[in-house]
């Protein structure tokens, strides 16, 4: 199995990145999987030029397709002004929007306070629900005061959390068809339209 992670941090290091990561980590204990990190802050030039030609260039292409042809999705965002990022939304405007349709999503942030958390309620969650991706039940929030607490070797809270979104993820992974037999299914399905007429003519 693929594992995307996309993480929209933009300082390094990051506090997206390490929640990215810790997630990760946590899926791929239940779930083997092949695990590709993509840090947007790395395209943000090449995100830029794709809304002015168009066209993504082969280095952000090779981004989309990774996240496309993944079998399952962890997508981090900071939040800035109680949403997620622009340079998150940007990635997420260029990729086709059917093509994340059925893929198990964990959507995750990070920020300054625990004020900001409902934001992946009002528009995480409501983002992948357009890109009709089958999101966790669970999202995880990181604000400041969850890392470096004594709940265990680095946060105070945030390791439960963790754990149970990555359960719920894994267990999408595990019971999900891999994307290429969902695809050679799907082609097996398909009757030819003169089959399909030919069945609707009267018998005799």
């Amino acid at each position: 199995m693929k594992l995307a992670v996309v993480t929209a941090g933009l300082t390094q290091p990051s506090s997206s990145r390490l929640l990215a990561d810790r997630l990760a980590e946590a899926v791929t204990r239940q779930a083997q999987a092949e695990v590709r990190v993509i840090e947007l802050r790395d395209l943000a030039v090449d995100i830029a030029n794709n809304f002015v030609t168009g066209f993504p260039n082969a280095r952000l292409r090779e981004a989309i397709e990774a996240v496309t042809e993944a079998d399952g999705l962890i997508a981090v965002t900071p939040i800035f002004s109680g949403s997620y990022s622009g340079l998150f939304k940007s990635f997420f405007d260029v990729i086709d929007n059917g093509a994340l349709a059925g893929k198990p999503v964990l959507i995750a942030a990070t920020g300054g306070t625990a004020r900001h958390s409902l934001a992946l309620e009002h528009a995480l969650r409501p983002l992948f629900a357009y890109l009709r991706a089958v999101v966790v039940p669970t999202a995880v929030y990181a604000a400041s005061e969850d890392w470096g607490g004594a709940a265990d070797a680095f946060t105070d809270g945030l390791g439960p959390r963790i754990a149970r979104a990555a359960e719920e993820l894994a267990d999408l992974l595990l019971h999900r068809r891999p994307r290429a037999q969902a695809k050679e299914e799907a082609e097996e399905e398909v009757v030819p339209f003169e089959q399909q007429l030919a069945a609707l003519r009267p018998l005799g």
